[in-house]
């Protein structure tokens, strides 16, 4: 059945729900408060990471994010603040990471990529529109033998899970990238990641959308939900009095706010991240993670990418030049011919990731009101796991068979 669908928010998630619904016969709106052509889906390392097998909720982030806490040019930097909403999502994540939560959640978070990482490739293969997209694997640089000891158990739990991983020495990972000097003891390669340029996917993306009649209205921020009866019978924006059957919340960091309007409770903390972009030639052609640092190098197309820093600290897109040195200095120390020059770091850009508490996305209907789907809570995975949850969008709506169970993604996990 050919239902009318509004999806609130533009980014990766919300335009691949799109995408999956159009496909189905729907009738279907994007609306978004901005242009399209900033935030998390465009300014993010542009990795499609089965690897990323550990949740952001892992045991000892809490002890790290306390001894970091003091430090502002720290990977994870956590601004203490006395808000109800973040105390109770710092309460919800300290009880999500534990070492049993964590395992159970390895299968989900490896299977949900996986199934976007075959999605991606089926887009390419379509020739619906062009893109560019690697599959060339991720390294886990190491500078220290410790922050090697312990990426290497995460690879062996990676190989348990049926994903080829190898442990490399220096020599062995300088004959594959052979035109650079890397500052490493080691790598952890994972064989199973790819890689995208995000700012040239999105707006192929769209213009593909729109050739297909899905709606695209920008600069429509929603002021008000009307509700009835369990539910939405339409979205307010300063110009719109939009009215529709279904309605998919994908607004990312913002979602908590909308999810409230609606008298669900949603978890979320905005996790700032950075991106530079490096114009000149770097011979990276391999994508990777400087470890100690917690910085991800991509070689995207025509430029690399130099990403990383996790900050919460409320909704804000203040550029801490602090975090963004940290960020070229790591990438220096681990690549000592790089020179991202002054221009490259004052042109950094930031972008604001939806953090769940236990590290799984939201993905599915609440309770308390019939027709809406909530797409959100991605964290760092929110480009890796577009396509899937897309596709489990489109699921829903059209009362389809899931790829994939919900309910690890439930809405109301933490009511």
């Amino acid at each position: 059945m050919t239902k009318s669908v509004i999806i609130v928010g533009g980014g990766i998630i919300g335009l691949s729900s799109a995408y999956y619904l159009q496909k189905e016969g729907h009738k279907v709106t994007v609306i978004d408060k901005s242009d399209f052509s900033s935030g998390a889906s465009y300014v993010n390392a542009g990795y499609i990471t089965p690897s990323h097998i550990i949740s952001l909720a892992a045991p000892g982030m809490i002890n790290k994010g306390i001894k970091w806490m003091f430090n502002p040019s720290s990977p994870f930097y956590v601004k203490p603040r006395l808000n109800i909403d973040f105390l109770k999502w710092s309460l919800a994540f300290k009880k999500s990471a534990t070492a049993k939560k964590v395992e159970k959640a390895i299968p989900v978070i490896k299977d949900i990529n996986l199934l976007s990482r075959e999605l991606y490739q089926e887009m390419k293969n379509s020739n619906e529109f062009d893109f560019f997209h690697q599959h060339k694997g991720l390294m886990m640089y190491y500078q220290t033998e410790k922050a090697g000891e312990e990426e290497w158990k995460v690879g062996q739990k990676a190989i348990k899970e049926g994903l080829k991983v190898e442990n490399l020495s220096k020599e062995e990972v300088q004959k594959i990238e052979s035109n650079i000097d890397i500052n490493i003891k080691g790598a952890v390669y994972y064989h199973s990641d790819a890689h995208m340029t995000p700012n040239e996917f999105m707006p192929k993306l769209k213009a593909y959308l729109k050739k297909k009649g899905v709606s695209i209205l920008e600069n429509e921020e929603v002021l008000d939900i009307v509700v009835a009866s369990d539910k939405i019978k339409a979205i307010k924006t300063k110009n719109l009095n939009a009215k529709a059957d279904e309605f998919v919340i994908a607004t990312g960091a913002w979602s908590q706010n909308f999810a409230k309007k609606l008298g669900i409770k949603i978890p979320i903390q905005a996790g700032k991240g950075y991106r530079i972009n490096v114009n000149k030639e770097t011979n990276i052609t391999i994508p990777a993670i400087l470890m100690e640092a917690k910085v991800a190098v991509t070689p995207m197309n025509g430029f690399t990418r130099f990403a990383g820093t996790m900050e919460i600290g409320g909704i804000n897109h203040k550029i801490n030049p602090i975090r963004v040195h940290a960020i070229a200095n790591a990438a220096e120390k681990y690549y000592p011919n790089l020179n991202i020059n002054q221009q490259e770091r004052e042109e950094a850009q930031c972008g604001l990731r939806p953090l769940s508490p236990d590290g799984l996305p939201y993905i599915g209907k609440s309770s308390k009101c019939k027709n809406v789907t909530f797409a959100t809570g991605h964290a760092m995975m929110g480009w890796s796991l577009g396509p899937a949850t897309g596709k489990l969008v489109s699921e829903i709506i059209s009362d389809k068979k899931y790829s994939l169970s919900l309910s690890p993604f439930a809405i109301d996990r933490f009511s």
